[in-house]
């Protein structure tokens, strides 16, 4: 019998499953708590998800709601991440508060953009609305002729995986990597560990924050995470100057962060970065785990691009990479207890806002660890809504 399964005291009383920026909050927060941590992976920090995105923190893109509270939450504690050690934590994972412009091709576009900033004001979303003719302001090297746009000052960007491989050292746990999670460890209805290819992990609590991996950490306690990969690529360009102050992108994007379509989208989204290249994307299809080059996708990144930023036409692409957003049907992350196995929590769902939710993903998690109320509501991230809908 292994020592998780009779009742001797835990390796740490907390297992994480992930080592991408889910899994880092959930093991920082943990750990402040007074709880020792193991984090595993089946490979290296930042080797999935979080290794293949552009470190959106934003606000900008998502509607009045939970998402919205939990990102809301996310930004207070990014910048609090990021002030810490006099500015030294931010630095280390490159946090910039240099805010988000969305901009309207058409006049019809700019009119739903005016709508959507209302929405959002409640909730407490800074947006200002910027005319055609002070979009320059902004952008001096902006297309001509749009319709406008709105200013979004709160929207930031880290580097995700130096965030990653920062808030887990923060965290003080003890990170084991190589080690796929073949199966869970339980007695009587609790979660007494893991089982992983080199051996049993004994804990408390286990989370499963495993990205699109969930869906099978899930199965293992015999519950449903219908978590799919969805596909997006980026462009990288050559290094250049400070050409691109912000992140900017069209308004299409918001509409495809909400839709459901398994078929390829794509809108233009531009950003520097503080080395110099610039990147661009965004796409989205859900077609498994293939990683084949798209050059539908990728055709159509370059020229969104260069609609919103001419001179870009001229620029070399240095490279491209691909990833895995976590889906989840109802677009919400699936963030708590397990339905049928005590002790097991998940933490996983986020599709592509994970980066910037990831803060307020690990408070929530801490919070229902320590049997807490968290600062954000958990009930419309439940992840038993899954078990419920398919009764």
């Amino acid at each position: 019998m292994s020592a998780a399964a009779n009742g001797s005291r835990p390796t740490s009383d907390v297992v994480v499953i992930g080592a991408g920026m889910i899994g880092a909050a959930c093991a920082y927060y943990a750990a402040r708590e007074g709880l020792t941590v193991t984090v595993l992976d089946a490979g290296p920090v930042a080797g999935g998800t979080s290794g293949a995105g552009e470190g959106n923190l934003l606000v900008s893109d998502k509607e009045p709601g939970p998402e919205m509270d939990l990102a809301m939450r996310s930004q207070e504690l990014w910048r609090a991440l990021a002030e810490q050690d006099d500015g030294a934590l931010g630095a280390r994972f490159e946090y910039e508060a240099k805010g988000g412009l969305v901009v309207a091709f058409t006049a019809t576009d700019f009119q739903a953009l005016q709508g959507f900033a209302a929405t959002q004001s409640p909730s407490g979303v800074v947006a200002e609305e910027v005319p055609a003719d002070r979009l320059t302001e902004f952008e001096p090297f902006i297309a001509p002729g749009l319709a406008g746009g709105f200013w979004y000052p709160q929207d930031a960007q880290v580097m995700p995986s130096l965030a990653t491989a920062a808030l887990l050292k923060a965290s003080g746990a003890r990170l084991r990597l190589g080690s796929p999670v073949i199966g869970l460890v339980a007695a009587r209805g609790v979660v007494r560990g893991v089982r992983t290819t080199t051996g049993e992990i004994s804990a408390r609590y286990v989370v499963n924050a495993a990205g699109f991996g969930a869906a099978s950490i899930a199965s293992f306690a015999g519950s449903t995470l219908p978590v799919q990969p969805r596909r997006g690529f980026v462009l990288v360009t050559e290094p250049l100057p400070a050409m691109v102050r912000h992140k900017v992108y069209s308004a299409a994007y918001v509409a495809d962060v909400s839709s459901s379509d398994a078929a390829l989208q794509s809108s233009g989204v531009v950003e520097g970065t503080p080395s110099g290249p610039v990147l661009i994307g965004a796409s989205r299809e859900r077609v498994g785990l293939d990683r084949t080059p798209s050059y539908d996708a990728l055709g159509r990144l370059a020229a969104q691009a260069a609609e919103l930023f001419p001179f870009l036409a001229e620029v070399k692409v240095q490279r491209y990479y691909c990833g895995f957003r976590p889906y989840l049907p109802d677009h919400l992350p699936a963030i708590g207890p397990d339905a049928k196995l005590s002790g097991l929590f998940h933490a996983c769902g986020h599709e592509g806002a994970g980066i910037g939710l990831a803060p307020a993903t690990g408070e929530l998690i801490a919070a229902l660890l320590m049997e807490r109320d968290p600062a954000v509501s958990a009930a419309p991230f439940r992840p038993a809504r899954f078990e419920e809908s398919a009764q």
